[in-house]
């Protein structure tokens, strides 16, 4: 690859795990791809203590990945919701890809705790790389081409 004007500076890779930083906040984005919006949920799936998970919360809504909105169960005080954004739901091919590649390489025998599959047919989904012909790539079939 000509790294032309390319740095680790503008490298989207560094700039998004900087963004996102820590392991936590990936849970976090793996509970509300998942549907969870509530606070209590969230401290509950992802096994974190509750201050951490507020301010992972809190840092991914100011990244604009969530929204929070109010809601009120009965004879309780009115708290937030974190619903995922546009710019949150973006992520879903990058969570998706790290769950397949985790089945494949890290679990015994390749087992899926989780499977995707579409909801209208039942069929796998799986994370691809794919060019306009619509053809599965590897590697040795895509450039990298520095701008």
């Amino acid at each position: 690859m000509n790294r032309g004007t390319w740095t680790v500076e503008t490298c989207s890779i560094a700039m998004s795990l900087d963004a996102i930083g820590l392991r936590s906040s990936f849970l976090i984005l793996r509970e509300a791809l998942f549907g969870t919006t509530r606070f209590d949920d969230f401290v509950r799936y992802t096994r974190g203590a509750a201050p951490n998970v507020a301010a992972r919360l809190r840092h991914l809504t100011e990244l604009g990945l969530f929204t929070k909105h109010p809601y009120r169960d009965e004879g309780q005080r009115t708290r937030d919701e974190y619903l995922l954004t546009e710019k949150g739901k973006d992520l879903l091919p990058a969570l998706f890809a790290l769950q397949q590649w985790g089945d494949k390489h890290l679990q015994p025998d390749g087992h899926e705790p989780v499977r995707l599959v579409e909801r209208a047919t039942g069929d796998p989904v799986r994370v691809v790389a794919r060019g306009t012909s619509n053809a599965d790539l590897r590697l040795d079939d895509i450039a990298i081409v520095a701008e």
